[in-house]
């Protein structure tokens, strides 16, 4: 592989670490051969790095595994997860799902990333639906404008939705951004 193929989304070899690629843009100058600029993210410790690619330089990609799965739990001990064929239990250290959490809600199909082995992270879907469980009133007069009021979801988390969501509803929240899109249909 070489800097041409680097594309966002793809895990490689870093050091020795499987790194996926959230960021990258091919930068040329004036007589100088080009170079891939690129933000890592270590899919073990989920450090970012920023690493510049030359021409000619060697990547070389990780040999990853991905599996569906189901999340069941999650506790002091990690987050659980059962695989959809062979209804094993996945347990993946809680550092490595922090960020993730928020968004899990029990039954909800994740996928699961495999490095040599053994389970080292897992990639959420683009969007979620949660179910909101407090809101406040939406206060007449604030109709004008994009208002939007804090709202608590089934999961803890907390977002900034429209005032004409109220509690019991369920909206898609994005995975990538953690922000309100839309109501869900019911």
């Amino acid at each position: 592989m070489d800097i041409s193929d680097i594309k966002l989304g793809a895990i490689i070899l870093y050091n020795g670490d499987p790194c996926q690629i959230i960021w990258s843009n091919r930068m040329r100058t004036a007589q100088r051969k080009p170079v891939m600029q690129t933000k890592l993210r270590n899919i073990i410790s989920g450090k970012v790095i920023e690493y510049s690619f030359k021409f000619g330089e060697k990547i070389e990609e990780a040999d990853v595994t991905r599996e569906k799965a189901s999340f069941l739990y999650a506790d002091d001990g990690g987050t659980h997860f059962m695989n959809q064929e062979t209804f094993e239990t996945v347990d993946i250290q809680k550092e490595a799902t922090a960020e993730q959490e928020p968004f899990l809600k029990e039954g909800l199909e994740v996928t699961i990333v495999r490095f040599n082995g053994k389970p080292v992270s897992v990639e959420l879907p683009v969007k979620v639906e949660l179910k909101v469980v407090e809101a406040p009133p939406d206060v007449k007069g604030n109709s004008g404008g994009n208002i939007t009021k804090p709202v608590k979801l089934e999961t803890g988390l907390t977002v900034n939705a429209p005032m004409f969501i109220k509690e019991g509803e369920v909206i898609r929240i994005s995975t990538v951004t953690g922000e309100y899109v839309e109501r869900a249909s019911q």
